[in-house]
């Protein structure tokens, strides 16, 4: 489609939407450039829209976009707030059949946190099952912790 679209309003198989398929990267530069006005318009759109009607003593910010997703959830839930980086060779991508698209895969949508933000923590998922365990046991501590 020409307009640039959501998944809600051009009856987009949103599930498909998440995966790494062809069907994704089809309608991927159009969702891009309708989450890039939505964010224009009004910066916590998308954050204010993942939050809406939930109530947490620990909130865990996984799959930001930008620094000022970022920024958002600090200043609206301060010190409640854990932020988590899960990283992956390149090689690694390529094997989950991840290929790199010129003008999506270097668009601040998909590379505008990867310097200049300190996170939280940083999770590597490289396919060694034991170490991301153990990663996401240490993660779930520390959280429990708070709690």
């Amino acid at each position: 489609p020409a307009d640039p679209l959501s998944p809600q309003e051009h009856g987009l198989d949103f599930q498909r939407l998440l995966d790494a398929s062809a069907y994704k990267e089809m309608y991927r530069q159009d969702m891009i450039r309708w989450g890039e006005e939505k964010r224009c318009a009004d910066p916590g759109f998308f954050c204010r829209t993942a939050v809406e009607g939930a109530a947490q003593p620990v909130w865990v910010v996984s799959d930001t976009r930008r620094l000022s997703d970022v920024e958002w959830f600090r200043d609206v839930y301060g010190d409640v707030v854990q932020t988590v980086r899960v990283v992956a060779t390149e090689e690694t991508r390529k094997r989950r059949n991840w290929v790199f698209v010129t003008g999506v895969d270097d668009t601040e949508s998909e590379c505008g946190l990867d310097q200049g933000v300190a996170f939280d923590w940083v999770i590597t998922n490289n396919g060694d099952e034991r170490s991301l365990d153990e990663q996401l046991e240490m993660l779930l501590q520390s959280l429990r912790s708070r709690l």
